[in-house]
């Protein structure tokens, strides 16, 4: 794991998310959420709420993937997306 992971998973496992299971995975941060949320939501609100929280992260950013989960539901999300992440089709 590097350090930015490192730095990523302290701060959502200490921002008081009842229900929400955050750990690590081979490429980033895998986010298990209660079946009730709204993932909609939470794409939507994803880039700006990220943003404010990557304030506090003095290391140097490299790419994270993010991994949501509902139990019904998933999506995944790149912070920090490199080249070959952009010219998917």
């Amino acid at each position: 794991m590097n350090l930015y992971q490192q730095k990523w998973l302290n701060i959502l496992q200490n921002a008081n998310l009842p229900g929400w299971d955050i750990k690590p995975l081979d490429d980033g941060i895998y986010v298990e959420m209660p079946h009730v949320t709204d993932l909609k939501l939470i794409r939507d609100i994803l880039p700006e709420t990220l943003a404010a929280l990557s304030l506090d992260i003095e290391v140097p950013k490299s790419r994270l993937k993010f991994h949501f989960h509902n139990g019904y539901e998933n999506f995944e999300y790149i912070l920090n997306p490199k080249d070959v992440d952009l010219n998917k089709e």
